[in-house]
This record gives C-alpha cells, structure tokens and sequence, in this order.
C-alpha cells in the first residue's frame, strides 16, 4: 500500500513464517490435531473448551529466540524512527484466510490496541496467534470448509494513531452492490465501535467519480472508545453535545472516499478498508488508512449499478489486513 501512495501508519510485520516456526517449535499441530478430532460444532461447551485448549497452548509456547530477537529488534527500530523509547502500537492480527474474497473474517481475530514496551509486544504477538482459535473463528472456518490447520497467522504491529473519529469504508454499496457508490461508516474516537458494531454510525454515500456526498444519515452516537491517562483504551458516553454532531466534515468524507478508491485501484477489485482521522495531523493530511481487504459478498456477483440508490444501513463491518512495512521474513516463505 505504501507503494501505491497511500497513508499508512509506520509499522513492521510478523509473518506467517515466523508464526509457523514457533508452531514447529512447540509441537502446537499435534495439540490442535487433538482437540479438534470428534469436535462437535453444534456443542458451544466442547467447543468452547476445545479451543481454549489450543488457545492456551498457543500461548505458552516459548517462541524461537530468532523469532523474538527479530521482534524486539524491528520494535525498537519503530521507536527509534518515532523518537520515542516505548511508542505505542496496534498489534493486528492477519490470517492468511481474510485474504480470500470468498469469505469474510471480520472480527474473528483478536487486536490489541495501545501496546508499548518490547516485552508486550511479543505477547501481544502471541496472542493473535492464539486468537486464529478464537470459537467463532474455528465455528465459521468450519462452515466455510477451511482446513484448520493449513491458515496461518501473520501479525502486524502499527504505530498507533489518536484517532478523532474512525470507521470503514466499502468501495460499493453494500446494500445492493452499487459500484458507482462508495459507502462510509463514521463514529467519534476509535473505531472498534463500528467495526463491533456496537453503536448506529454516521452513515454517507459518495459517488465514485465526482466525490458528490449522495446521502447522509447522522445517528445518535451514544458511546464512544478513547484513550484514558493510564494508556486504557476504554468505552466512555459521548459528549451530549457531540452525540448528534456528524462525525467526519465533509472535506474528511470526500478524503476517505479517495483513500478508498486509491486502494481499490491498486488491488483491482471492490475494498472494504478501516481508516481513521488522525487528531494529531493537520488538516488535509489526518486521514489514516489502517487496514485493506476484498470485500467479500458482491464481489463474486459481478458489477452492479443502481441510480437512485434508497436508504442507507449502518450496518457495515471490516475486517483484519493492513500494512506490511518491514517484514521479518518474506511471506510465503
């Protein structure tokens, strides 16, 4: 992405390989191997239990010294290049499953926000690696015919934004595949509101061409996710004067629909992207791409346009895949 112009923030990658050495190191596919053999699905308690057994074992595998030297070295180089001896990240997970445009994992996996220090974020990092066995994300590979054991888990560790609102984007409607259209989900400080779906976001339709706002709907934003002094990312009640207030100015809007186009024309196909306008920038240059992936339902119905598109749905969700900035090892390795 960054080769196609577009504002990521700094970061690094933990690859797929380095998730599969530690994997070997611990022995973890014979302990998956065993706990998912006459795994009922349709029994949330074996489930549940199943998985929080992999999980565990996930977790507690000692990663190969390689592995976290690399880790901590690429971490400490972010910090160097921020200026900052503990500057704080978002460390993502990206399962080589979310690349598909013939499912979606959005929100299957886990992402830990706001991480500082060396030591955390090598446990962040193994966390997302247990999360690939998080119960929905097992229950929903089953029902999409996955092999489990042959996804694997890249993590990617991104030097956080402030975030003064945030949300997705889909380079279509998703309502009715309209591809002339792109669809923007707003809410005020992080986006983990949206993305949960948690709170009715501010809700605009764009057209792809002239960047013209087609429609706006502006939703009772009750809570919203900020930053607390103890480095907290917590749940807190709107403002009563900015429950009703539009989330993004119109020039921001018109900012993300570009960002948004951008990146469909760089991967050539419809894009569901999650983004946030950066607090901390000025004017202009506050619009942050976070992550990037196929949208993954009109997509495999071919191109639609509606000309007088009808009311839109704040129903919009995004998933898991971003930048890879400077990568332990070459994917696919």
């Amino acid at each position: 992405m960054t080769n196609a112009g577009l504002p990521v923030p700094p970061g690094f990658a933990v690859t797929t390989r380095a998730y599969r050495l530690a994997h070997d190191a611990g022995d973890i596919d014979a302990e998956i191997a065993h706990q998912l053999r006459d795994l009922d699905m349709g029994d949330t308690t074996m489930v549940s239990e199943r998985c929080g057994a992999i999980r565990d074992a996930i977790r507690a595998v000692a990663i190969p010294a390689s592995v976290e030297e690399q880790i901590r070295h690429s971490y400490a180089e972010l910090c160097r290049r921020s200026s900052a001896d503990d500057v704080p990240v978002a460390v993502r997970s990206s399962a080589t499953s979310e690349d598909s445009p013939d499912a979606s994992f959005a929100g299957e996996h886990d992402t830990y926000l706001w991480v500082r220090g060396g030591d955390d974020v090598v446990d962040a990092v193994r966390r997302c690696w247990a999360s690939l066995f998080t119960d929905r994300a097992t229950c929903y590979r089953e029902e999409m015919g996955y092999e489990h054991r042959s996804v694997e888990m890249c993590v990617v560790v991104q030097k956080m934004v402030h975030p003064k609102s945030a949300g997705v984007a889909f380079t279509l409607d998703p309502r009715n595949g309209d591809r002339s259209q792109i669809a923007i989900d707003s809410s005020w400080g992080f986006g983990e509101a949206v993305v949960a779906g948690e709170v009715t976001p501010d809700n605009f339709l764009i057209d792809k061409v002239m960047f013209d706002i087609t429609k706006r709907i502006v939703s009772a934003k009750t809570h919203e996710y900020v930053l607390t002094a103890d480095d907290r990312v917590s749940k807190v009640e709107t403002a009563a004067d900015r429950v009703s207030t539009p989330s993004l100015t119109d020039a921001e809007i018109k900012g993300i629909a570009r960002l948004a186009k951008t990146a469909e024309q760089h991967y050539g196909c419809p894009q569901d992207i999650e983004w946030a306008v950066d607090a901390d920038l000025p004017d202009g240059d506050n619009v942050i791409l976070l992550q990037s992936r196929p949208e993954t339902v009109w997509s495999k119905k071919g191109p639609t346009t509606v000309t007088a598109p009808g009311q839109g749905s704040g129903d919009f969700m995004s998933s898991i895949v971003s930048t890879l900035m400077s990568p332990l090892y070459t994917k696919g390795d």
